[in-house]
């Protein structure tokens, strides 16, 4: 394959949807672009504005948020496996706060998770069960257990 047969490539790959470096680095090495090659495709991605971290990681975290329901904590190990750069993910973490509704994502979240327990479990269980589900979701401890004395509060 040559470079600019390589560059076209890439160019589809990241029109198709966002990447980020790593992502693509990594599907250059696939297709056997490497050295030289492989920093030139990289550059003319990112001057003709294919590959941008930055859109990458605010993208990503609107995404993971709205779609998903993740948690700022998920987000941000997702991204920093994906080698996005601290300020990339800074900004990425303003995006879920402009979004709006985070708490009250967590609570939709919990609520959902306890009225379809089948199960019939004491309410120290219940507890215990609805705390890991938030924490597995990715929301952060304290924002977690005061959610979930929240909710149960409202049951009593």
């Amino acid at each position: 394959m040559t470079k600019e047969e390589a560059i076209v490539k890439m160019q589809r790959y990241c029109a198709y949807q966002d990447r980020c470096h790593q992502e693509v680095r990594s599907k250059l090495i696939s297709i056997k672009i490497f050295g030289d090659w492989l920093e030139e495709v990289m550059s003319e991605l990112i001057q003709d504005g294919y590959l941008n971290d930055e859109r990458f990681a605010k993208n990503y975290a609107r995404g993971k948020f709205r779609v998903k329901g993740w948690g700022k904590v998920r987000i941000l190990r997702e991204l920093k496996f994906r080698r996005i750069s601290d300020y990339c993910i800074k900004k990425a973490m303003l995006e879920i706060d402009e979004e709006g509704g985070y708490e009250e994502t967590l609570l939709n979240h919990l609520e959902k998770y306890v009225r379809l327990r089948k199960e019939k479990y004491d309410i120290y269980t219940l507890k215990t069960k609805t705390y890991a589900h938030g924490i597995s979701k990715g929301f952060e401890s304290p924002l977690v257990s005061k959610t979930v004395s929240e909710l149960f509060l409202k049951k009593d």
